[in-house]
Formats: structure tokens, C-alpha cells, sequence
């Protein structure tokens, strides 16, 4: 089966002059780079791989406003933890419409195309061999990470292997829904093999043995319950989570370091690297600069008064588009965990501006308007003390994957592998290591609510509730249950999804290029 024909415009040809990682390293920034030298030498394969990293930034951490970044701000906060004040709205009138199944099918096969293109060549192209392993395990842990990401996001989605070209854009093809055993048994396989060729300590902004063993444990726990596999799967999962663990090169840190302005530490697997030297716009080595914190922060200095100014320290320019709601706030042991105070910024404001009366103070609640955009509990996990404060960009790195969820999804794993005994070892080890940095008492028991309760304690607003509450049937129940949309605290409403919007739509666009290809149901 060849890719639709609209992917073959965009990414054929400028798509590869992208670079990252290596090259921030060098400074050396490639201007033109020519499809042959790409896929047919050593060299040209690693700048291919490089322009995969930098799409990857962009589908995960776009820069600015527009269609990528709403697709993204869905999965941060269309959960149960959510509350959404404006602009996007992903249970709104229009969701069926949204941007989001439009950029996360198009972008993600668009990468998964360039991907195939480079497993391909690898193959078959002249090179040290330690240099074609590593391009080899690169590109498939990609190429894995987007179809986990297709069938988590649409249940039905294409397969494909082959790499499009100029010889096959046109050929006629025929469009089928995929066997997901096909499907898992292609991300496994890519796994397996960036597991047994990535080594264990990488160059920072790199895909390691770390992240591929993360990925492969989520592709596992997937099985067990997409494919109704059972515990065998679980257990399966669990040792993956174990060798992270085991190994030693990831291991929490201070909290105060996890989200620091140096990411560059032991519980990152993976981060995503700006440099606004070398960027300037996502198609630009250093990538643009991102909004992804604004959105999650209330405009302080819109408090009426002008008792707050425009400072680092509160985040400069925001957006106040969506927020942590009130039932994530009720979750925290408010006095002792350390994480309310570490992932969100101080309910009491203090006065910056020297011509207020409330300089250095408490501003008084009296004189803050029940209006989110200007204030609302805000999310920290992005701040970055180096943005610019009138400016909404942001060139801080972008983590991805960290060790707290691998220690949050191996308790899961090793309870259910157990038959759920709410006494299994491993369970509660990993689920305390998380408790105790956070200054909160130890579980003694492990159960699924209590689970659910601390990975979102530590893990909200990152890439996973969604996917976490989709995997074992809570999302629509308990979006349902606590999901809010409003502007202020007179008007907060439920915003419920309805059960088929567990699956997204598949862009209509791409629906009429395929000609044979089934919507998915409720659509």
C-alpha cells in the first residue's frame, strides 16, 4: 500500500533540509541538502534523521499559535484535569470540525513517510555498520512512537512500510483498515530493534535504550487491553519498565530540577531542543519559539490596578486559554506536597510594580476580578526564566517522556501482572519513590484509584492522561465527571464528550483522497 497523494507535496524535497541535535552541537546550519545525498550515503542519512527529530519537535512542541499547537493543547488537557476557558474548546459545537484530527493524521504519517524512506535506504546503502544501526534504530523508534500514537488517537488507521517516491506517488492503491495485531506487531519489532542497537547514555536530545524500552512497556500495557492479552502482557511490560529502573542511567531528581531551566538530567528520557540562535521557526534548525506554557498561565498583569507587571517570575506574556481545574487542585495534600507548590504558580500574588502601594506585598483578593483570564491557578511545568516578558515564545527544551511515569506505569504494570494484589511489592515501591520526593506519606496499599489519583498528581498536564483513561475505558466517564469550560466561577459548565469521541475523526480531506476508507463511527 503507497501513502495518499496530498503527503507527497509537503514532504518531499524541503522536508529534509531540517537539522537538529548534532548540528546545534556544530552550529553548522544546512541551507540545501539534495534528496539523492539524503538516501544514498552515510552522511546524508544521519542529516535525514536529523530532519526527523526537528518534524518530531514540531508535531509534539509546535512553535506559536495555529493549527499544530491546538491539535497538541487537546491531549494536555481534554481530560478529566481540564479546564478550558477559550479558543480551541475540544468538546465545543465545532469539535467534530477541529484542527486536531486534521494535523495529527496528515503531520503524523507525513513523518512516518520520511521515516520508511530512511529504514529503507539504510538498508541497502554503503556504511559503517554501527553508523546504520544507529540511523536504523533512530528512524524505526520514530516510525514506532507515531503508529502507537495513530491507533491510541484513531483506533483505524493505514499501515504502510513503503516510502513514497516520485515512481510510486501515483500508482493506484487500495485503503484498508489495519489488523492492529499488524499494526503492534510493527511498533514491537521497531522497538526491539532501537532496544538491542541504542545504547543507554546518549548525546542530550537523542533517542536512548531508556526512551525505547518506555515505549515498547506503553505498547505492551496497550496489548494486554486493546487486544484483550492478559497478564502475560502485563508482566511483559513490567520487565521493560524494570531495566529502566535497573540500569540506573534515569532516576528521579529534586523536584525543583525536573521542570528547571536545565532539562539536560537524570529523569529526562527524552527531551525535544530549541535554540533560538539557529531557530526562528519550525523549519529552522533551532525550531521556533513555542507558546505551549502561555497557554496554561492566567495574565497576572491584567489584574486591574497594575499591580502586577509584565516580569519572568510570573511568566511574562500568557495566553490563559486552559487551566488545571478544581478537581486536580483537590487532589494535593495543599500543606505537605511539595508538587503544589513546584508545578504551579502561587495563589497569592505579590505586587512587582514600585508605583503600587502593594510593591513587595500580598495583593489583597479584594482587588482580583472573577475573571480566569486574569487569574486563575496556573500550570508552571513550562516556565522558563529566560523568555522574553513581553512575548509569548519560548526557546526552553521540551520534555517528553521522564522517569516518574516510567516508575508510575511499571507499579501499574507489576499490580495488574499480579492479579491487582493490592500488596504487590514492586507496585508500591515505585509508586512511593514518587510519593516520598514529593514529601507525602507512603501508600500501603496500591489500588486503581489511588493510582490514577497520584499519576495525576504528578504527571497532569504531560502527554498521557488522555491516552492513560482511553486505555482502560474511564476517559468518557471521567471527562465526563470533571472536565470544565468557563471564564470565570459564575459560569463553569460541564463540557461532556460523547462516547464515540474516544476515537478522532479522520480528516474528511483525506477521507476523499482515499476513496475507499471508512470514517470512523459517529462521524
Amino acid at each position: 500500500m503507497k501513502r495518499i497523494k496530498l503527503f507527497l507535496l509537503s514532504i518531499l524535497g524541503v522536508m529534509v533540509l531540517n537539522t537538529s541535535c548534532e548540528d546545534f552541537l556544530n552550529e553548522e546550519v544546512i541551507t540545501e541538502v539534495s534528496v539523492d545525498y539524503l538516501y544514498s550515503s552515510g552522511e546524508g542519512l544521519q542529516v535525514a534523521v536529523n530532519a526527523l527529530y526537528n518534524r518530531m519537535r514540531r508535531h509534539n512542541f509546535p512553535a506559536q499559535e495555529g493549527e499544530p499547537l491546538r491539535a497538541n493543547v487537546f491531549f494536555y488537557m481534554a481530560d478529566d484535569l481540564g479546564l478550558n476557558r477559550t479558543w480551541h474548546r475540544p468538546y465545543g459545537p465545532n469539535w467534530n470540525s477541529s484542527s486536531v484530527d486534521a494535523f495529527k493524521w496528515t503531520h503524523t504519517y507525513q513523518i512516518i513517510d520520511r521515516a520508511n524512506a530512511v529504514i529503507t535506504a539504510a538498508r541497502n546503502v554503503e556504511m559503517n555498520e554501527t553508523v546504520r544501526n544507529s540511523v536504523l534504530a533512530q528512524a524505526r523508534i520514530i516510525r514506532a512512537e507515531l503508529y502507537l500514537d495513530l491507533i491510541r488517537m484513531y483506533d483505524n488507521i493505514l499501515l504502510d512500510t513503503i516510502a513514497t517516491t516520485p515512481e510510486n506517488a501515483f500508482d493506484d492503491r487500495v485503503y484498508e483498515v489495519a489488523d492492529p495485531a499488524d499494526v503492534f506487531k510493527l511498533i514491537d519489532d521497531d522497538l526491539d530493534f532501537a532496544i538491542q542497537h541504542l545504547p543507554w547514555s546518549v548525546e542530550f536530545g537523542r533517542y536512548g535504550k531508556g526512551v525505547a524500552h518506555h515505549i515498547k512497556g506503553k505498547s505492551l500495557l496497550w496489548q494486554a487491553q486493546y487486544l484483550n492479552m492478559g497478564n502475560h502482557k502485563y508482566a511483559e511490560a513490567a520487565a521493560h519498565f524494570d531495566a529502566i529502573v535497573e540500569n540506573g542511567t534515569h532516576r528521579l531528581v529534586a523536584l525543583n530540577q525536573v521542570f528547571g531551566q536545565n532539562l539536560n538530567h537524570a529523569e529526562a528520557l527524552f527531551v525535544y531542543r530549541r535554540n533560538e540562535v539557529l531557530g526562528g521557526s519550525d523549519e529552522l534548525a533551532g525550531g521556533g519559539g513555542t507558546w505551549i506554557g502561555a497557554v496554561f498561565q492566567a495574565r497576572f498583569y491584567e489584574i486591574p490596578g497594575g499591580h502586577i507587571l509584565r516580569d519572568p517570575v510570573y511568566g511574562g506574556e500568557a495566553l490563559g486559554w486552559s487551566f488545571p481545574n478544581d478537581y486536580l487542585k483537590s487532589l494535593y495534600d495543599q500543606e505537605n506536597d511539595q508538587r503544589f507548590t513546584t508545578y504551579y504558580y502561587s495563589e497569592q500574588l505579590i505586587g512587582n510594580n514600585p508605583n503600587s502601594p502593594y510593591f513587595g506585598q500580598a495583593i489583597p483578593e479584594s482587588l482580583i476580578r472573577d475573571n480566569f483570564r486574569e487569574y486563575r491557578w496556573s500550570l508552571k511545568k513550562f516556565f522558563d526564566e529566560e523568555k522574553v516578558a513581553t512575548t509569548n515564545n519560548s526557546y526552553k527544551d521540551n520534555m517528553l517522556y521522564r522517569f516518574a511515569e516510567t516508575l508510575l506505569l511499571g507499579a501499574e504494570a507489576h499490580w495488574r501482572a499480579d492479579n491487582q494484589n493490592p500488596h504487590n511489592a514492586k507496585a508500591l515501591e515505585y509508586i512511593n519513590m514518587i510519593r516520598t520526593r514529593a514529601g507525602v506519606a507512603p501508600f500501603t496499599s496500591f489500588d486503581k484509584e489511588s493510582y490514577l489519583e497520584e499519576s495525576a498528581r504528578e504527571l497532569a498536564f504531560e502527554k498521557n492522561r488522555w491516552f492513560l483513561l482511553k486505555r482502560i475505558g474511564e476517559l468518557v466517564q471521567r471527562q465526563n465527571t470533571h472536565y470544565r469550560y468557563g471564564s470565570s466561577s459564575t459560569n463553569v459548565v460541564p463540557e461532556p464528550m460523547a462516547p464515540h469521541m474516544i476515537r478522532l475523526p479522520i480528516p474528511q480531506s483525506q477521507i476523499e483522497l482515499m476513496g475507499t476508507f471508512p470514517q470512523n463511527p459517529g462521524y
